[in-house]
């Protein structure tokens, strides 16, 4: 049962519709007080709720208690159908708005978060509606999705892919906001404790911590800079150029390249500056409340279908301050993480059955070292991942035609997928996420006549090529990694319904996951992880020989998961 929920000048509308997207039922019309209520009964009928967007809707509900079990998501949907090759000719994807990038000297990466929903922390009160697609705007979408999907020609394993997508798609989106509402156990004394020890006691608004100021002081002696800004890049390049300091930025790996006894305090202050600004006691402040960090997760955030954050750094939580997050008492964080996850998916893609050989029951470099590079794993690993990555000069490319003669169907794979990019065309990962068309100045620029004009658009087509070469991968891992998280949120919600004791997602990033359970959920939810992964290869790929073992870790704090 497919149930349409819209703003109304009344508060909400919700409709049953047909898996076409015709009205089964009339509207019904309830207030924003009574909501809840409303959508707590129906799901009693297991429906599929069709939102515009899962961030505009569920927030509120989780708030007042109410989850839900399934959705779909029609701007996470919408996207897919845009660009994927297995829509290319319907109309849909025809008059729909197209992803390209501006910049044509790189290929493009990330999509633009959606934007805030309209009254997200007030959906159940008595304001003005939430802005968006009204009913009548939001069944028409709906059915003009679920056409497109519907007229996919050709093997129909097209077809089941894309639906498939769609719902890991949604369903990430409650995993997400589910996460979010939930948040990361954090303890903020912890956090504080590592910020004392590392910068020194807070100092007053505006002011540097002690350990900053004194590198600071230090690096305006060395440098005969009295006023010098470290903070400052044009500050500090002047600096820096007038002690014959010839660099041309300031990253780290260019400034390791001088002697100049300045560097190694430099390097020190951009690091704990780093921590300061990104981590510090102001973070801390506007994230962590109640013993929780509750970041915003952009699902679909890259183009490849890897998720984002819109605040907080919620993928990019640092490793001096793991410590603080730590489970609660009597409580255990769970951390797995599906390894070597992008090779593996490449084995599967390939359907290289001498990969698939070498990874079985062993680690997966080491096997493939075995096989063809003398019990070398460094080079096995190198090798590997310069031909997902793309990068074919230096020891990778030194290495590339011995893994081309030992697995050229995973090999011949990427490289096909790189020609691809390199001639203006589209890739598609395993359910039918392809990537966005190059840009009309990428376009341009392959037209070129001139020597110089040609060099340019050479390095343009390899660039997109190293793009799509990844894409296929990265994506259709990430399609595994929204599969797991969906499956393993179904796992758990059939614990808690059975009456057992269950643990609750809290942390996702890219392949890895975070559990936080009660002592005595520790067992079945390791089981639940582990049989979740294996169900999501089975989604995507079938029963292959290929493994997608996952690691775990049951801790205290997040620092020890590894």
């Amino acid at each position: 049962m497919y149930l349409l929920l819209a703003p109304h000048q009344d508060g909400a509308a919700i409709q049953r519709v047909s898996p076409a997207g015709k009205a089964t039922a009339d509207a019904r019309v309830v207030t924003g007080s009574e909501l809840a209520a409303v959508v707590l009964d129906l799901e009693s009928q297991r429906p599929r709720w069709v939102w515009e967007r899962t961030q505009d809707w569920y927030p509120g509900l989780l708030k007042q208690g109410v989850e839900v079990e399934r959705c779909h998501d029609l701007t996470l949907c919408g996207a897919i159908l845009a660009h994927s090759s297995f829509t290319a000719d319907k109309q849909y994807a025809r008059s729909a708005a197209k992803i390209t990038h501006d910049d044509d000297t790189v290929p493009p990466r990330a999509l633009q978060p959606p934007p805030v929903p309209a009254l997200q922390d007030a959906l159940f009160e008595e304001l003005p509606q939430p802005k968006g697609m009204g009913l009548d705007d939001l069944r028409a979408e709906f059915a003009a999705q679920q056409e497109a999907v519907s007229l996919v020609t050709g093997d129909d394993r097209c077809r089941q892919r894309l639906q498939l997508l769609l719902a890991a798609e949604s369903a990430a989106a409650i995993v997400a906001a589910e996460m979010q509402h939930a948040g990361v156990p954090w303890r903020e004394d912890l956090h504080e404790q590592i910020l004392n020890e590392v910068l020194g006691p807070r100092p007053p608004l505006g002011q540097r911590p002690p350990a900053l100021e004194t590198l600071c002081r230090e690096l305006r002696s060395i440098l005969d800079s009295p006023a010098l800004n470290p903070d400052s890049p044009q500050d500090l390049m002047r600096a820096l150029h007038r002690n014959g300091i010839e660099v041309k930025s300031t990253r780290q790996w260019e400034l390791k390249e001088s002697r100049h006894p300045a560097i190694p305090p430099l390097l020190a202050y951009k690091k704990l500056s780093r921590l300061h600004t990104a981590n510090g006691w102001a973070w801390l402040d506007a994230w962590v409340h109640s013993g929780r960090f509750h970041p915003e997760y952009v699902v679909g955030g890259v183009v490849s279908g890897r998720w984002a954050s819109r605040g907080g750094g919620a993928l990019q939580i640092p490793r001096n301050i793991r410590a603080a997050v730590h489970a609660d008492p009597g409580h255990k964080l769970i951390v797995a993480d599906a390894s070597q996850l992008e090779p593996r998916v490449l084995v599967a893609l390939a359907q290289d059955t001498k990969m698939a050989a070498a990874a079985r029951d062993k680690d997966l470099y080491a096997g493939i070292a075995a096989q063809g590079f003398g019990g070398d794993r460094s080079k096995a690993k190198v090798a590997l991942l310069g031909a997902i990555y793309g990068a074919t000069t230096g020891e990778s490319g030194r290495l590339m035609p011995q893994l081309a003669r030992t697995y050229p169907r995973a090999v011949g794979y990427v490289e096909q997928a790189a020609r691809d990019g390199e001639a203006g065309l589209t890739v598609t990962t395993r359910l039918g996420r392809s990537s966005p068309p190059p840009s009309p100045g990428w376009l341009r620029s392959q037209q070129s006549t001139t020597a110089e004009e040609q060099r340019r658009a050479d390095n343009l087509a390899r660039s997109r090529g190293r793009f799509t070469r990844n894409f296929v991968v990265q994506g259709s891992a990430a399609e595994w990694a929204a599969c797991w998280l969906a499956e393993l949120r179904r796992r758990l919600r059939t614990l808690r319904a059975e009456g057992s004791p269950s643990g609750e997602l809290v942390f996702f990033l890219h392949d890895e996951v975070m559990v936080h359970a009660p002592d005595n959920a520790v067992e079945a939810c390791i089981a639940a992880i582990e049989e979740a992964a294996h169900a999501a290869k089975e989604l995507l790929f079938g029963r292959i020989p290929v493994e997608f073992p996952v690691s775990v870790a049951v801790v205290d704090s997040y620092d020890k998961a590894k």
